[in-house]
């Protein structure tokens, strides 16, 4: 299967007709810089970028990025793409659309496994700096303007025919078999029974910018931002990394958060379930299905 075709053509005619019509003073060269699942990317001269969704599916995630990261970023320990100028829906396009700064980087997805291993602490830190209780209602429910997200943070036995359609999908070479059984395992642990915690929803290292060094110099795409389980976010330790940082990074974690064995049960499902999607979902982008067969790599033969 290939990436999810775009139902919204985003060119650089739009974007630049989109600033003319409501931000006319920010102008510069345009230069298309991302193109994923839900949202392009372009690069706004040489200090700011404009995101602009690409699925009418996914286009609703922005306004959730405008309306909470102001509120979360003065609490993380590095840079998110809060948005500098609003675009809201118009003639010219339904959606809103943002404007953020421009973050120099090197994509987390492009960098071999072994190159992500100074991201474990630092990495560790954002999760547990974003992991606090959500907003919540005076019958103890989630505040209403919490984004709801019925495929992040939820539990895991939502994603069960999802993920068991996907197994079958996989090509021969995988151990469905033992992956199916590390599924089922997942599934049978508790389930979350705290507060709804804030989460990212999808932290994956293409969703990781590292600086020269190959440390964290941005985390980005907080399109799938809800609250709930954090075992979803606690997934990067498979997405991102191999045994020994995923060992550091697990152990930053346990000592911040103190995380049961049943967390990371679910963290470790919800990797399988992001894994399995990556590695069906890509035929066309070999960027994303690599870091699908990373995922499931590390699970198949590195389960801990």
């Amino acid at each position: 299967m290939q990436t999810p075709a775009a139902n919204i053509r985003v060119d650089p005619e739009l974007v630049r007709s989109l600033l003319a019509e409501q931000h006319p003073d920010l102008t510069g060269d345009l230069e298309l810089v991302a193109n994923g699942w839900d949202n392009v990317i372009y690069r706004l001269g040489p200090d700011l970028a404009v995101r602009v969704p690409r699925r009418d599916v996914a286009a609703h995630l922005i306004a959730h990025e405008q309306r909470w990261l102001p509120s979360l970023a003065p609490w993380l320990p590095v840079p998110v793409p809060v948005p500098v100028r609003i675009g809201v829906p118009s003639p010219l396009f339904r959606w809103h659309w943002s404007v953020v700064r421009w973050v120099d980087g090197i994509d987390g997805a492009d960098v071999a496994s072994h190159d992500r291993t100074q991201l474990a602490v630092p990495l560790a830190r954002f999760v547990t700096a974003l992991h606090r209780p959500a907003p919540t209602a005076p019958d103890g429910m989630v505040h209403q303007d919490v984004p709801l997200n019925p495929v992040r943070g939820v539990p895991l036995r939502s994603r069960d025919a999802a993920v068991r359609e996907r197994l079958r999908e996989l090509r021969t070479d995988y151990d469905t078999r033992l992956l199916a059984a590390l599924w089922q395992e997942s599934l049978d642990a508790p389930v979350w029974d705290g507060p709804p915690i804030w989460i990212h929803g999808d932290l994956h290292p293409g969703n990781l910018l590292l600086d020269q060094r190959g440390g964290l110099a941005s985390v980005i795409d907080f399109g799938d931002l809800t609250a709930g389980d954090p075992a979803t976010d606690l997934a990067t330790a498979w997405l991102t990394f191999r045994p020994e940082s995923r060992a550091v990074f697990r152990a930053l974690i346990d000592d911040a958060t103190h995380a049961d064995a049943a967390t990371w049960l679910r963290a470790r499902g919800w990797a399988l379930c992001m894994g399995t999607a990556l590695a069906t979902s890509s035929d066309d982008n070999r960027r994303m299905s690599t870091l699908g067969s990373h995922v499931l790599g590390q699970l198949i033969f590195h389960d801990d």
